[in-house]
């Protein structure tokens, strides 16, 4: 499938989906996992159920569960019930990681409405994530012991990136090899877990169950990475948030990191900007002319645009058919947001 910019399919889904029956499929089941996940964050205590909806009410992608969806049709039972609580495992492991996630970065807001750690405190963030974790382990232990294995990798993964994003990288280290790490931990090992648990519990083949899985951990990171070049490249706040937040919070990014390797000593200047606080406007301003400027946003683009591609090869091991062209634009969609 050609990258297309403009492609992008059910303007009801947040992944790609050409073909209008399988999109509306994919609704329906869906809207079933919505309903779902509403009943799953209640609890016996009213308060502890309205902190565990406060996120999942504030919306969302859910890239996650609409990738065990789409993954699930490449086998013979899509529309099983594994399937539609495997989605809603992804996606409250996925809100629980967020409510940590906001404590550890002093977060204000999260999806347009204030955090649980702004609108509560810390203590009620992190327990109400906790919480989630719980909640996600029991449907897990619904699913089978095959389930708890990989379910408990993924949090491993999801926990050390976690950590090694709160660490600088040593003496020894490349802090580009350290950030891709964190990424990979952080989003790649949950998004990978969301086309194996569906490719698994819709009884897609072995070799479709592998191909899958290391296309979402690829996909999933991609994704990330080029957020990353968007936070320095847009000129508006039309990605979803201001142009250059990472740089003012101090946050590693691909673009950076990779200029931060330069030895040119024309880069001086923007080496040590990057070193300065940047929350003043004028040096963040300054920051962001000198980054889009240097060629480390070609090389980061191209990086990612080769991640993409690396998915879409994996693709081969799927039947041709929407379901494979739905997988294929989403990875070209990362490709074109980078680009």
């Amino acid at each position: 499938m050609s990258t297309d910019a403009g492609v992008t399919g059910s303007p009801g889904l947040a992944l790609p989906v050409l073909d209008d029956a399988l999109a509306t499929r994919l609704q329906a089941r869906l809207d079933r996992v919505e309903e779902e996940l509403a009943g799953h964050v209640v609890s016996r205590a009213p308060f502890v159920t309205e902190a565990a909806s406060h996120l999942l009410a504030a919306g969302g992608k859910r890239v996650r569960p609409l990738l065990v969806l789409l993954a699930a049709e490449c086998g013979d039972n899509p529309d099983s019930d594994e399937v539609v609580t495997a989605a809603c495992v992804v996606e409250l492991t996925h809100l629980a990681s967020l409510y940590h996630d906001d404590v550890m970065d002093e977060a204000l807001l999260r999806r347009g409405a204030d955090s649980a750690n702004a609108r509560w405190d810390n203590h009620v963030a992190i327990l109400t994530g906790d919480f989630l974790f719980s909640k996600s382990s029991e449907l897990t232990a619904e699913l089978g012991a095959a389930a708890v294995r990989i379910q408990a990798e993924t949090f491993t993964a999801l926990v050390e990136g976690q950590i090694l994003e709160t660490l600088k990288p040593g003496p020894d280290q490349d802090p580009l090899r350290h950030y891709l790490d964190v990424v990979a931990g952080k989003t790649g090992s949950l998004i990978a877990t969301s086309a194996r648990y569906g490719a698994i519990f819709g009884g897609a083949s072995a070799d479709v169950q592998r191909a899958l899985t290391s296309y979402g951990e690829i996909v999933g990171s991609a994704f990330q990475l080029s957020d990353d070049i968007l936070d320095v490249a847009s000129e508006s706040d039309e990605s979803g948030k201001t142009p250059g937040t990472d740089l003012k919070e101090g946050v590693p990014t691909l673009p950076v990191l990779m200029a931060r390797a330069s030895t040119d000593p024309a880069d001086a200047r923007l080496l040590e900007l990057l070193d300065a606080d940047l929350t003043d406007d004028a040096l963040l301003d300054e920051t962001l002319t000198l980054l889009r400027a240097h060629p480390a946003m070609d090389q980061a683009r191209a990086y990612v645009i080769d991640q993409a591609r690396r998915a879409k090869e994996l693709l081969t091991a799927l039947p041709e058919g929407s379901v494979r062209d739905a997988l294929e634009a989403f990875a070209d969609v990362i490709a074109v947001r980078s680009a």
